[in-house]
């Protein structure tokens, strides 16, 4: 049996762009996504500290530092300065999971990690 894991989280990252004409998704820095060990296209579960809002979407990553951005309609659901929380999971056997410790940054000022650490 497989079971559904968070493996990446990034907690408390700070929205710089809100693009309603844009097909869809969340944009997301390459350096960012390094360091998390997410991909682009990947799928995602975001959700505001403001409003409590909560979507389902997938990564684009950009070359431009620092850079979270909500496209599309998920514009609607945040504003540039919201913190949000952005969350990946994985699939694994119940063997592996016993053993897994997900990724997890703490961003505070500009979109830099204060602090990393793996639960």
């Amino acid at each position: 049996m497989l079971v559904r894991l968070l493996k990446s989280k990034l907690h408390a990252v700070t929205v710089t762009e809100a693009n309603l004409d844009y097909m869809g998704s969340i944009t997301i820095s390459r350096e960012i996504l390094e360091a998390s060990g997410m991909l682009p296209f990947e799928e995602v579960h975001c959700s505001n500290f403001r409003n409590g809002e909560r979507w389902t979407t997938y990564i684009i990553s950009t070359h431009k530092p620092g850079v979270i951005g909500l496209n599309g309609p998920t514009a609607h659901l945040g504003k540039v300065g919201d913190r949000i929380i952005v969350m990946a999971y994985a699939a694994m056997g119940e063997g592996d999971a016993k053993f897994h410790q997900p990724k997890i940054l703490v961003f505070g000022e500009g979109n830099q990690v204060v602090q990393r650490s793996i639960v």
